[in-house]
């Protein structure tokens, strides 16, 4: 059984806990935050008390941006590998600060988690069969920032390359039906700013980025993705290719879900498929969970994992500083109204 402890208990550390809670090799044993109070797991008000008596095998900080690099400073410092919301310090400054002073222990991780979203990793997977060639270009409207970013590289396989970067925003009306916190019961709208960016990151691939105010939980507005390859395109759930001399095909990615009409297996996501190949398998089945928190569960695994030594890191702390490095400079060219370059970690 592999432990680790949160940092922070707030609405993204208890998915962390209450996912852990259906996992047989993961366990939360405590959790660090400000003052003392009633928490499911052991509460501890400093970080040196959580790790002298609960001695987790790593840590999952969940704290404001504006706190994460000094949380992540004293795991390193104690030697404890650590993963880190996202993102891993708030700015420019503090990203480059964060790597020269804890990039080169190779004990940082990011919680990265929407490439291993169902939906994601299945489309992901088809991309690597090769089925639309080479991709040369994503679109990403559905969530902000480094989310999108994380994916925009993620399927162009851009590495280390930095981008080149022209955006601009727009404010027009838009209702609001939903937050975090649930229904709003606002039916008139208001204002929103839409984020349009364009990304090029040399050798012929580039990337849109547009992203309106609270688009991942409003769902008046559709969540897109497109994939455009030499060979044809992905487009959310849906592929053209050519697939001979004078051969076009379309196919759809279909996903099994369990629990509609007379299926009595109860609700849970079983596979995606592409025709008769399985893109994606539920490594959780049994658990219904939706789509993040099966994404989340698998970040906590794949981070138990590299902890023992028995597997790759999840996300290093250099793709998830490359992520928002980008969507850093895609915020500072729609300022500024002019193209930036990102930077790279360092």
């Amino acid at each position: 059984m592999t432990s680790f402890a949160l940092v922070g208990f707030g609405w993204r550390a208890a998915t962390f806990w209450r996912v852990a809670q259906g996992l047989s090799e993961v366990t939360c044993v405590g959790a660090v935050v400000r003052s003392a109070r009633a928490l499911p797991v052991p509460a501890f008000t400093s970080l040196d008390e959580c790790l002298r008596e609960a001695r987790p095998d790593f840590l999952v900080t969940a704290v404001p941006r504006a706190a994460n690099p000094d949380v992540i400073r004293a795991a390193v410092a104690h030697g404890v590998p650590v993963m880190a919301e996202t993102p891993p310090a708030p700015d420019l400054e503090g990203l480059h600060a964060l790597w020269r002073d804890a990039g080169a222990e190779g004990l940082v991780q990011v919680a990265e988690q929407y490439l291993l979203m169902p939906s994601h990793a299945a489309r992901l997977a088809a991309v690597h069969t090769g089925i639309i060639g080479t991709p040369t270009q994503v679109q990403v409207s559905s969530t902000h920032q480094y989310h999108a970013v994380s994916i925009i590289r993620g399927f162009l396989g851009a590495g280390d390359a930095t981008a080149t970067v022209r955006a601009s925003r727009t404010v027009a009306p838009l209702a609001d039906p939903q937050n975090r916190q649930g229904w709003t019961d606002e039916p008139g709208p208001k204002p929103a700013t839409t984020t349009i960016a364009t990304l090029d990151f040399g050798d012929g691939r580039s990337g849109v980025y547009d992203f309106t105010t609270n688009q991942s939980r409003n769902l008046l507005r559709f969540r897109r993705i497109l994939v455009r390859g030499t060979h044809g395109e992905l487009r959310d759930d849906e592929i053209v290719h050519l697939a001979g001399p004078r051969a076009i095909t379309r196919t759809a990615l279909v996903r099994r879900q369990t629990g509609h009409d007379l299926d009595l297996d109860g609700f849970d996501t079983q596979t995606i498929t592409l025709g008769d190949r399985i893109l994606y398998q539920n490594p959780f089945p049994g658990r219904r969970w939706n789509d993040d928190e099966i994404a989340t569960a698998s970040l906590l695994t794949a981070m138990a994992t590299w902890v023992r030594g028995d597997g790759p890191e999840p996300y290093p702390l250099a793709e998830g500083a490359r992520d928002h490095l980008i969507a850093l400079a895609v915020e500072e060219s729609a300022d500024l109204d002019r193209t930036v370059t990102s930077t790279t970690p360092g």
